[in-house]
Order: C-alpha cells, then sequence, then structure tokens
C-alpha cells in the first residue's frame, strides 16, 4: 500500500465520484484511478466503495478505513513540516491560530506575553474556522490557536481562556430591541439564523439549547462565517443566537441582547446548558501535546496573567 492509494481514495470519498475526482483532484484519467482503487481494495481485502448510477458511497470498511487515511496522510505532512522547520536555521517562527474575529480581543495581549523574545522571532497569524485550527495543529503548522474543543483528536491538549454567552442578535428596528432581555421562547415565531457546519462546535450548542428547552424556531438561513450571519440578520430580518464577541462586528443596523433565563427544570444531558442557564461556549487555546517549542512553552506558563488582563480590561 502506498501513500498515493491513500489520496487516491480520500479524493474519491470526498469527491463522491470517480470521474470528478480524477478530473477536479488528481488530473488523471478515470481508468486508471479506477485501476488504483481496485488495487487499494484488494491490498485491504474488503471492498471500501460501491459504484452506482450518481457516482460512489462508501461501504462500512471504507468509513472505517477513511478517518485512518486521513489521519496517515496528516502525519506525513506533518512529518514533512517539522522536517522543513528543522532544516532552516533561520529566525525562529512561532505560527499562531485565531478563530476568526478572536484576533481583535487576543492578539495584542499575545504578542504583549512574548514580546521579550519578539526582536528574535518570526510571529505569524493565520485566521480560520476551528477545525482548519485543528487541522493546522496536526499537521505542524501552528503551533498555538484560540479555537474551540474539537472532539476525537486527543493529540491535541485544549485549555479554556474564556468562557462567552450567547447572545441574540437581532435588526436595530426590531420589536425585540426594545427590550433588556430576551426571552428566548419569543424567538419561536422568528426566521432563525442559524450557524453551518463550519462552526460544528458552535451549532452543538445552539442546536442543544433549543432542544433542551424544546424551543421550535423557524429555521431561516446557514450561516457560514460570522460577517455572513450578521449580513443575513440585516438582510432577511431573522434573528441569530452567536457569541458575545459578536458585538466587535455589529454594523449600525444590527444589534445585540441577552438571553433572559428560562425557568423550570432541565431535562437533557447534551453540551449546552441545561433549562435556567443562559448558552455559552468555550474559547480554549488548543496546541499539539508534542510540540516542544520553548516559545510554546513559555507562552503557556504566562497565560493565566493574560487572561487576567483582558478579563480586567472587559470590566
Amino acid at each position: 500500500m502506498e501513500l498515493r492509494h491513500l489520496r487516491y481514495f480520500v479524493a474519491v470519498a470526498e469527491e463522491g465520484s470517480l470521474t470528478v475526482a480524477a478530473e477536479r483532484r488528481l488530473h488523471t484519467a478515470q481508468p486508471s484511478l479506477s485501476r488504483q482503487i481496485r488495487d487499494l481494495e484488494y491490498e485491504v481485502g474488503t471492498p471500501l466503495l460501491t459504484r452506482n448510477a450518481r457516482g460512489v458511497a462508501l461501504t462500512a470498511a471504507g468509513k472505517a478505513f477513511l478517518d485512518h487515511a486521513r489521519l496517515a496522510l496528516a502525519q506525513v505532512e506533518a512529518a514533512g513540516e517539522a522536517a522543513r522547520r528543522a532544516a532552516m536555521p533561520a529566525k525562529t517562527s512561532f505560527a499562531l491560530g485565531f478563530l476568526t474575529g478572536q484576533e481583535i480581543d487576543w492578539l495584542a495581549e499575545v504578542m504583549r506575553t512574548l514580546r521579550d523574545e519578539l526582536p528574535n522571532i518570526e510571529v505569524t497569524v493565520h485566521s480560520q474556522y476551528s477545525p482548519s485550527l485543528a487541522e493546522g495543529l496536526m499537521r505542524g503548522q501552528l503551533d498555538l490557536a484560540f479555537m474551540r474543543r474539537e472532539p476525537d483528536l486527543p493529540e491535541l491538549v485544549f485549555r479554556r481562556v474564556t468562557q462567552e454567552p450567547l447572545v441574540v442578535v437581532l435588526p436595530s428596528d426590531h420589536a425585540l430591541a426594545a427590550r433588556e432581555r430576551i426571552d428566548p421562547r419569543s424567538l419561536a415565531h422568528e426566521t432563525f439564523i442559524q450557524v453551518s457546519d463550519t462552526a460544528p462546535a458552535l451549532r452543538r450548542v445552539i442546536d442543544d439549547y433549543l432542544r433542551q428547552n424544546k424551543l421550535a424556531v423557524t429555521p431561516g438561513h446557514a450561516a457560514d462565517n460570522l460577517a455572513m450571519a450578521i449580513s443575513l440578520v440585516a438582510s432577511t430580518r431573522g434573528v441569530a443566537l452567536l457569541p458575545v464577541y459578536a458585538l466587535n462586528f455589529l454594523p449600525w443596523s444590527v444589534v445585540s441582547r441577552p438571553l433572559e433565563a428560562v425557568t423550570g427544570e432541565g431535562t437533557g444531558k447534551g453540551r449546552g446548558k441545561a433549562k435556567g442557564e443562559v448558552p455559552s461556549i468555550d474559547l480554549v487555546v488548543g496546541y499539539h501535546k508534542a510540540n516542544s517549542s520553548p516559545l510554546l512553552q513559555l507562552f503557556l506558563s504566562r497565560m493565566d496573567e493574560m487572561v487576567a488582563r483582558v478579563a480586567a480590561k472587559a470590566h
């Protein structure tokens, strides 16, 4: 089994089509790709894909194999990245990642924390979705990221930075905007702007909160990012539940209001908040447990001081 077999298989699985994978991802002939997949299935000893008129689908064995194939490719890339870094005797680098928008509150404090080392290091900053940040940490492309807790990644360590309450975001001239706090039950007949699967941790918190409190909202659009969610609130006159840091981006036409706690006993055991509590989501710093960077260790040793400074500014 060769790495190219894994790359070919992952491409086909993600595209759902041998033809599309061959033409768009791999730039090879479809018959050649089919032969490579057959060779892989022969090596594994069981079918990984089923062919049908609409393309291909993963078998149960294929689904299990896909997770391991992705991990193997990520580890190979991480090994290459580590080797390239080791071969470069230039300035020490420190790669930071931020959940898009969080750099507004945290970048200056990170730089202050590392200020004594800044003349000797090169700091790079990346702004991405949380799952992409996790991938960057796994591949050795990032040293540290401000992100959400992404599940099923035992190689990563997460330390909580702060807990962000969710707030209602709505048009500034909306009838509910006149209230100091909004009873979530009043959202039932409003067009609800949900977040998409690009923010799976936030999506889980919102879905759990709605389900545990039996809040039947009217589904509207799903937003891929914070800016899109705010834009949809303004353009469709819908409402959204977003982390409080969204306040940094609100135009004059959109406002936020805190949620009112719902009274009653909670019944769910999910990851969201129980009844009577306002939903919130953790902002964490994530790093790879195998990362031995002295700069990372320096940052972690001073992290509590940094968090305290930011909290003091907020109050």
